[in-house]
Parts: C-alpha cells; sequence; structure tokens
C-alpha cells in the first residue's frame, strides 16, 4: 500500500482534481470501503490495510471536527 500517511490520502485527493464534485469526506468513506474489501483477500498482509483504514478512521473525526477547509489547508502544503 503506497499510502502511509494521512497528509499522503489528502494529497492524493487533491490530486485527483475532484474538488467540488466529491467531498474529501465522502472520499475517504469510500476509500475505507476499499480497504475493508481488500481485508477479506486472505493473500494480501493484514497490517498496512488495517493500518491506512486507522488513518482514514482519524481524518473522518478531524473532518467532523475541524471542517474540510481546515483539514485540506493543514495537510496540503
Amino acid at each position: 500500500m503506497g499510502i502511509k500517511t494521512t497528509s499522503d490520502y489528502v494529497k492524493f485527493y487533491v490530486n485527483l482534481d475532484i474538488q467540488g464534485k466529491v467531498s474529501l469526506l465522502s472520499f475517504i468513506h469510500n476509500e475505507k470501503m476499499v480497504l475493508k474489501q481488500k481485508l477479506e483477500n486472505k493473500k494480501l498482509d493484514k497490517e498496512p490495510i488495517i493500518n491506512g483504514i486507522k488513518i482514514l478512521e482519524d481524518l473522518i473525526e478531524e473532518l467532523k471536527k475541524d471542517g474540510e477547509f481546515k483539514v485540506l489547508e493543514k495537510y496540503n502544503r
């Protein structure tokens, strides 16, 4: 898994150039769903996937607390 930090997830979202079409929160929820599906694959190393889910859960909480604008500003430097 190439994304290992909260900043990586935010930068990935920004680089997709989908702001205004898909909110960061929706994007994060979709990413979390994809990772949960990957957990079902017995051949994949589970630890990076679990770490990714944890990062996304923390990011969701931060988005709820601070809002999308502040989170984007904080991590997209």
